[in-house]
């Protein structure tokens, strides 16, 4: 690496000219750029450079509208859930390819820069791991840091793992252009088992340098010994699971274990929908932050929200999802017992689909949701018409009511984005104690807990036989964890997705009907047309682009 990027200010500036009067004037210092040794000599500018790697982590985004969701993204657009059967993204933003099985290696839609970005991220990580011993940081710092650089990397690690299968595992090597490219060491891929293992040992080391709490000097945002063994612990469910069948259910379980015994966390109390509004709240493990008065919010207020309200109509949930919100009784829409109706669909229904969903009548803000015909001002006949939900249903989760949505940007908000909190490493031992010994005393508390928590108290399940209890955790997964980036992963983990994502793509349309006592006709319909998926699918293709750029000496994911 010659050099790092790094803002400066005027002062630096200033010197840059004054020295230029004494030197060739085709000889320019860079205003904008700071030499390796000007990081390696300052230790404040080498921490700010190891912060910095939190860039697309836990920090806002600056990539712009092509850059994929999730790790990385400003949480405006697209969201991952648009590529599942959770939602569609209205205004398409390179979601349909996929949801559509038009997935290839120089066709990826939004997902096509998880392969190039992590691995930029974790040559990054591995600058400031091979020269921090030149740094003149104290060993107890240098620890935490190197804590810090390892899970960033290990998280990049596993984005890659989750995607893709298989990856190129570089250890700490910085690649140089100097170097031969032409070596196809460089660009052999590591099997599922190593790829895991690699960072699971990055993640447990991690866990022993990393502070348990941020304080101090060590900001609200940044790594803990939590964050390491949560992303451990998501990291081994997934490797027992069926798709990856490297790892064993008893590890995985005594990994979200390790999370619970740190008696740090805790279920938000608040309400469910204040569960994501509030920053750094008892719940969270790991979050991306946005201060009030300093950064701007994620406006996902205009992103999602209603075209009536001048909202973009984003991500908009399918009929798929909400079919699958059970009733407050605790029983399926489609038990005989459950008192659902059809013509008076939300009614008495999970309370997190309240907090999660915008449905017809539905109350937001000054009025109600209106996506009746003729006439709903949150329909097609409404105003901005472009941006009407195909769905029938506008997300409600994460919105938070005291930002605007006309002219967001002038306003600084606080709501963060969280990666890991405690209700799923919750689920994440439920799913795993269930398939290592059956559903035992610990497997209900798991999962009760999330069911009976403050605003949501849904009936306790009991009685259950260790597959019953596999379909229940999964049900509880895909409610208490719609649109926080698991369901696409976990459709794929559990080999479901054959069944999941190729069914239509459903919605609902709502006529005035004064005849019926809700005053309205529903009808299912659909909504996206051609959801289909392959075999192929379980993992991304890697792009193109990276393919030929290896001399295509990178193999390619099979069926690409």
């Amino acid at each position: 690496m010659k050099s790092i990027k790094y803002t400066i200010g005027g002062l630096a500036l200033i010197g840059t000219l004054l020295s230029a009067c004494k030197k060739d004037f085709l000889t320019v210092t860079s205003t904008s750029v700071l030499t390796n040794q000007s990081i390696l000599s300052d230790t404040t500018l080498f921490e700010d450079y190891v912060i910095n790697r939190y860039l697309g982590v836990t920090l806002q985004s600056k990539e712009g509208d092509s850059s994929p969701p999730g790790f990385g993204r400003g949480f405006e657009y697209a969201l991952w859930s648009s590529v599942s059967d959770e939602s569609m993204y209205t205004n398409n933003d390179g979601t349909w390819v996929q949801q559509q099985g038009q997935l290839a290696a120089d066709n990826t839609g939004i997902a096509g820069t998880f392969w190039a970005r992590s691995y930029r991220s974790i040559r990054e990580c591995n600058y400031a791991l091979n020269t921090i011993d030149s740094t003149g940081l104290s060993k107890s710092h240098k620890n935490k840091l190197i804590g810090e650089l390892e899970f960033i990397r290990a998280f990049r690690y596993h984005d890659l793992i989750r995607n893709y299968g298989k990856v190129v595992l570089i250890g700490n090597r910085v690649t140089q252009l100097t170097d031969n490219l032409q070596d196809p060491t460089l660009f052999a891929r590591a099997s599922l088992a190593e790829s895991i293992n690699y960072a699971v040992a990055q993640l447990d080391d991690a866990a022993q340098k990393l502070p348990l709490n941020n304080d101090g000097s060590w900001a609200l945002g940044r790594a803990t010994k939590g964050a390491a063994l949560a992303l451990k612990a998501r990291l081994l469910l997934y490797a027992a699971s069926p798709l990856y069948n490297v790892g064993t259910w008893t590890a995985a379980a005594a990994a979200a274990k390790a999370v619970m015994d740190l008696n740090k966390y805790s279920l938000y109390q608040g309400g469910y929908t204040q569960l994501f509004l509030t920053p750094s709240n008892n719940e969270i493990i790991f979050e991306r932050l946005y201060y009030p008065n300093t950064a701007p919010h994620t406006r996902l207020e205009l992103a999602n929200g209603p075209n009536g309200y001048n909202g973009w109509g984003g991500n908009t949930p399918l009929q798929n999802l909400v079919d699958d919100y059970e009733m407050n009784n605790g029983k399926a829409i489609t038990d005989a017992a459950s008192g659902y109706d059809a013509q008076n669909p939300y009614v008495n229904r999970d309370p997190r689909f309240y907090a999660s969903i915008l449905y017809n009548g539905a109350p937001y803000r000054s009025r109600s949701v209106e996506t009746f015909l003729p006439g709903g001002q949150d329909s097609n006949q409404g105003p901005s018409n472009w941006n009407t939900s195909l769905t029938g249903y506008y997300l409600r989760k994460f919105l938070n009511d005291a930002y605007p949505i006309d002219n967001p940007w002038s306003v600084a908000g606080a709501q963060p984005w969280i990666y890991f909190r405690y209700a799923e490493i919750l689920l994440d031992y439920a799913e795993a104690q269930n398939e290592a010994v059956g559903p035992d005393a610990t497997v209900y508390q798991a999962i009760n807990s999330v069911r009976a928590r403050a605003s949501v108290a849904m009936p306790a399940l009991s009685g259950l036989s260790k597959d019953d209890m596999r379909l229940a955790i999964r049900h509880e997964r895909r409610i208490e964890l719609a649109f926080e980036e698991h369901r696409y992963y976990d459709v794929r983990r559990w080999q479901i997705a054959a069944q999941t994502e190729n069914v239509p793509a459903y919605g609902i349309s709502v006529t005035v009907n004064k005849a019926n006592p809700s005053g309205y006709t529903y009808a299912q319909k659909v909504a996206l047309t051609g959801r289909a998926f392959k075999t192929q699918h379980y993992w991304l293709p890697i792009p193109l682009t990276e393919i030929q750029a290896s001399n295509y000496q990178l193999k390619q994911n099979d069926g690409y």
